[in-house]
């Protein structure tokens, strides 16, 4: 999996692009996280637009993500899921704690 970092008004974009399963979760929990704490961000959006697969691994990165950002009081949002990534979610429940937008540009301005 690639990741592509970007910043806008002090928010941590992920653009995300590939498998997001068991193989390539801790890389990508490592380099998010890195990021996020070498520049001490409080907000990150993870574009899952290129994502093409995921699996609980990957629902594991985002649970992750959520709390070591809730516990100094910042937020996670997810944009643009595909269907089959989307319906991953929806089985585990992630949408009551963590929001979908449709675009980047959306989350951008919301969280």
């Amino acid at each position: 999996m690639n990741l592509e970092f970007e910043v806008k008004n002090d928010k941590l974009i992920v653009h995300m692009i590939g498998e997001l399963d068991h193989h390539s979760a801790e890389e990508v929990r490592n380099k998010i996280d890195d990021r996020l704490d070498r520049d001490n961000f409080n907000k990150l959006i993870l574009d899952f637009s290129s994502v093409s697969f995921m699996d609980s691994s990957g629902i594991g990165v985002v649970i992750g993500r959520y709390k070591k950002l809730n516990s100094k009081a910042g937020s996670i949002c997810i944009a643009r899921v595909n269907d089959s990534v989307k319906r991953v979610f929806e089985l585990s429940g992630m949408f009551k704690i963590i929001k979908l937008y449709d675009s980047v540009e959306q989350a951008v301005e919301n969280i």
